[in-house]
């Protein structure tokens, strides 16, 4: 590891390994825990670190030994019916009550000093939300990583389906704890069958070859994409956030699946009055862990000192630090998004885009979406290794794909907040999906992507429809001589299951039409630019 990630601090003691011990659950299931601390004399706090994906690589190593290096003791715990716990995996229903169970087994442990940080990405950061449902006095600090507190909204955007990561969260929850090898297997399984399983009709159980088995829950996450569907009930964390007292730092990317839970998460905190910290580096939901680990440790671990161990000496003097894509510096800031103002750009002829907003709403341009040759998906915040930003230019030459795009910038133009796009759109079925993107066009013509979003028409045949469509937040510099480019399609497959144009649920739907869609004058995109400089 300290070869590969360069920065990493020093250990400061040697560390002890204590594998296999079983913590009860208030019902008495065994979950199987590894206690990491630190070979030295005197009081150590206690990280608490809970996964479905087992005890071994990457979380021995990272979480583990690291901070057992650092002075802390570590309980690495395996969620129940993963990694050897009893009992059975369920997504959201046991995590609040096993870990007040895990506080309860530490209480009684010698060394433990009543001092309790928790740490983790993804859905380590949800067994944390879980745990501050009812903050414990003992829980002094809390890590989020890239992590999420709404299941639902992981799954699930305006009725369409995130199928391409709810596959990735199948194969994850069904084989990372079962070891490195298990795991690599079945995941050259579901990259040879990826194809089969997102054209499956219907899509309900398509995924059994390709995830090697049956997963009970993924065809019922998939096949409920209303979020007040009872089904949901108790699912999301959000409430945890909205009251909390515990001092959080959250840590994302850009290009992160779950970028959008965490600014989440973070206004909440801000709301609540919580002591908060905010990074976001131009990672993907993996990449964090990889290129980005030496800043997400040092930051982790700043923070876990900080309030567990009076040592504020390495924190950021401000409280956001975020990286600004297109010309790759970090800006510390006094809060996200920072005091801005909008800018509004407008679909115009001959595919231009500009700041004089139309006179109507005429029809403006026309393509056709065609579900048995889907507009493919092209990077952007997935959970898969093909995430992240991508040169778009033969994305765009296809005759699915509508682009808008400005003039050469006179000087640079900085975009940071949430990007929004609203649209009027018809279509001859009445149904349809719009994908919307922003890209930075270089002068060489190459575009790439920055972020985006996707809405759902449902309309008669024909009608006017009008939806606005988040397309998530960035920080990202347009440089002098570069264009803004506003990109528009019917879908991004196999990132969103496609729409079948009928009205049908994607899940259930047998039969696929082609769309005609029709977009229209006064569709508007608008970006936030920061009023001042932020440096």
């Amino acid at each position: 590891m300290r070869a590969t990630w360069r920065g990493l601090p020093a250990a400061r003691h040697a560390a002890g390994w204590e594998p296999g011990l079983e913590v009860p659950a208030a019902d008495g299931t065994p979950l199987i825990t590894d206690h990491y601390f630190p070979r030295g004399e005197g009081d150590f706090p206690t990280l608490l670190v809970r996964s479905p994906y087992g005890r071994g690589i990457p979380w021995s190593p990272m979480y583990g030994l690291l901070f057992a290096e650092q002075g802390f003791h570590v309980v690495v715990q395996s969620c129940r019916g993963t990694g050897g716990s009893g009992g059975t995996f369920h997504l959201w229903r046991n995590e609040a009550a096993d870990g007040l169970a895990t506080l309860s087994w530490l209480r009684e442990q010698p060394w433990f000093d009543g001092r309790l940080g928790t740490v983790g990405p993804s859905y380590l950061g949800y067994v944390q939300w879980a745990l501050a449902l009812d903050p414990p006095p003992e829980l002094k600090a809390m890590v989020v990583q890239v992590g999420l507190h709404d299941p639902h909204a992981l799954f699930h955007t305006d009725g369409a389906l995130h199928l391409e990561n709810a596959l990735v969260v199948g194969l994850g929850m069904t084989y990372q704890h079962r070891g490195a090898l298990p795991f690599l297997k079945a995941t050259l399984r579901l990259q040879r069958r990826l194809r089969e399983a997102t054209t499956a009709q219907p899509l309900r159980g398509g995924h059994v070859r390709a995830l090697g088995g049956e997963v009970p829950w993924l065809d019922e996450v998939m096949a409920h994409p209303d979020a007040d569907d009872p089904y949901w009930r108790g699912a999301s964390l959000a409430g945890a956030a909205d009251r909390l007292r515990v001092p959080t730092a959250l840590i994302t990317g850009w290009h992160d699946a779950l970028a959008g839970q965490t600014l989440d998460q973070y206004a909440r905190l801000r709301r609540a009055g919580c002591e908060t910290s905010l990074l976001v580096g131009p990672w993907t939901h993996a990449s964090a862990f990889q290129r980005g680990w030496p800043e997400v440790f040092g930051e982790s671990l700043a923070w876990l000192r900080a309030h567990l161990c009076e040592d504020s000496s390495a924190l950021r003097p401000a409280p956001v630090r975020v990286h600004t894509g297109g010309e790759d510096p970090w800006r510390d800031l006094a809060a996200w998004p920072p005091p801005g103002t909008d800018d509004t750009w407008y679909a115009a002829p001959g595919g231009h885009l500009i700041e004089r907003a139309p006179t109507d709403s005429a029809p403006l341009a026309t393509f056709r979406y065609d579900p048995a040759d889907p507009t493919p998906s092209l990077g952007g915040p997935l959970l898969s290794r093909t995430a992240g930003p991508r040169d778009n230019t033969a994305l765009e030459a296809r005759d699915d794909v509508l682009t808008f795009t400005g003039p050469p910038l006179a000087e640079p133009l900085d975009v940071m907040g949430a990007v929004r796009a609203r649209l009027t759109v018809s279509t001859d079925t009445g149904h349809a999906d719009v994908f919307t993107r922003l890209c930075d066009v270089d002068p060489q013509g190459r575009s790439v992507n920055v972020c985006d979003g996707l809405g759902r028409v449902s309309a008669e045949a024909g009608e006017e429809a009008r939806i606005s469509v988040p397309m998530g937040s960035t920080a990202h510099r347009f440089a002098a001589g570069h264009r803004i480019r506003w990109q528009i399609s019917a879908g991004a497959h196999p990132r969103y299951a496609r729409n079948p144009g009928t009205g049908a649920p994607p899940v259930d739907a047998t039969a696929f039409t082609p769309v005609r869609v029709t977009l229209h004058a006064d569709s508007a995109l608008t970006t936030p630019r920061p009023v001042s400089p932020q440096g």
